[in-house]
């Protein structure tokens, strides 16, 4: 393993700036809102933004605030913040992120979680916290070959846990994340103490009725999930999961295409009644934006929609969800795209031992409700003992 310090050249951020300055604004139909995607003039403000008042020295500080590694798992390099507890006996814990996010969206929730009496907690709580990036996103560089799926990434995970030492340990994401978690327990069931999910995709068990007597707010959140392959929110999804290579040229050549292809799902899947910075930091948003862009992972991260695409939202089609063997926690933010139905839950998952149902909310927790989140993976660890 080696020390790895985040220091983007110069050269880099001036060619962002230089790029900003020279983008070529389409014409816009006026009136749309953002029901034709990301508005005209909300763009251009984020965009000025960007370059004149968002600072990465700033962000890029925050970031080596925490002890950063490298090492090399079945040919690829993996990116992973190490942040040990100052309590000895704290229990190994495995963040991970999905699309379009980054280990960069976790920063809320590494103090709390790493060192609870500083933040009033209870130090029984503490956990050693390991926060890899995904092959393909951010700073673990594109994987030299296809197959880098869920499955091989949650196996790579194994591998860096054991080599940390740890043998024993809690997993917890969302998004792509939750599915990482998942499987992950499958590939180490003897490691894998429990796993705590922020997004978990529950599908109608083959009981005849079964959504028709739901509860009126259960069966909505049944039917977003089952309208999601033929709904407009798809889009992004199936050029993803059938034209990776396509998009990267854009995403990666155009930094204001790169905004709008992000911010876009934070408008859409976080809890706010107007812009996306109603629901997350700005700065930290653009954080994670500028990270996807100074790496050039757009068409990388992309990548995993295409090793993943039988089994993405694609209702019917998706397989059921394997069975496993330890412990399942889940928190239920109401702005989620696909809040779970518990009835489902329980049928799919019967291994649940913690179940909070939260009332604001969505895609991106730790983003946007840290305290919350962090609450419920405490809850749960405690519920493991």
């Amino acid at each position: 393993m080696e020390s790895f310090t985040i220091d983007v050249p110069e050269a880099d951020l001036d060619d962002l700036r230089r790029r900003l300055d020279a983008t070529r604004w389409p014409d816009e139909l006026p009136g749309g809102g953002w029901a034709r995607g990301v508005p005209g003039g909300y763009l251009k403000d984020l965009a000025a933004y960007w370059r004149e008042g968002y600072d990465w020295r700033a962000a890029e500080a925050r970031l080596n605030a925490y002890p950063q590694f490298r090492t090399e798992i079945d040919g690829t390099l993996i990116h992973f913040l190490h942040v040990r507890s100052p309590e000895p006996d704290a229990t190994p814990l495995v963040l991970t992120h999905g699309w379009p996010g980054s280990f960069a969206e976790f920063l809320r929730i590494i103090g709390p979680l790493t060192d609870p009496a500083a933040y009033g907690g209870d130090r029984a709580e503490a956990v050693h916290l390991v926060v890899p990036s995904i092959p393909g996103y951010g700073f673990s560089p594109p994987p030299p070959e296809p197959g880098w799926d869920l499955q091989r990434t949650a196996k790579a995970w194994a591998e860096l846990m054991s080599r940390l030492g740890y043998r024993r340990y809690v997993a917890q994401g969302g998004d792509f994340g939750a599915a990482v978690s998942l499987i992950l327990s499958l590939c180490a069931p003897e490691a894998v103490l429990g796993v705590h999910v922020n997004l978990l995709l529950t599908r109608p068990t083959a009981e005849q009725g079964a959504v028709d007597r739901l509860a009126p707010a259960d069966r909505m959140r049944i039917e977003r999930l089952l309208g999601f392959a033929t709904g407009p929110q798809s889009g992004y999804m199936k050029l993803m999961a059938t034209r990776p290579q396509t998009i990267a040229y854009p995403l990666t050549d155009s930094p204001v295409g790169q905004l709008a292809w992000i911010v876009e799902k934070f408008y859409e899947w976080t809890d706010g009644d107007g812009l996306p910075e109603e629901a997350v930091d700005r700065d930290q948003m653009l954080t994670n934006v500028t990270l996807y862009w100074l790496t050039r992972t757009a068409g990388s991260s992309a990548q995993l929609y295409y090793e993943e695409a039988a089994t993405l939202p694609n209702v019917p089609a998706a397989p059921a969800p394997p069975p496993m063997g330890v412990p399942l926690g889940v928190s239920v933010f109401p702005a989620e795209m696909f809040p779970p139905v518990r009835e489902f839950a329980d049928a799919a998952f019967p291994g649940i031992v913690h179940w909070s149902e939260h009332d604001r909310g969505g895609h991106f927790a730790a983003m946007e409700q840290p305290e919350l989140l962090v609450r419920d993976i405490r809850n749960f660890i405690a519920a493991l003992r």
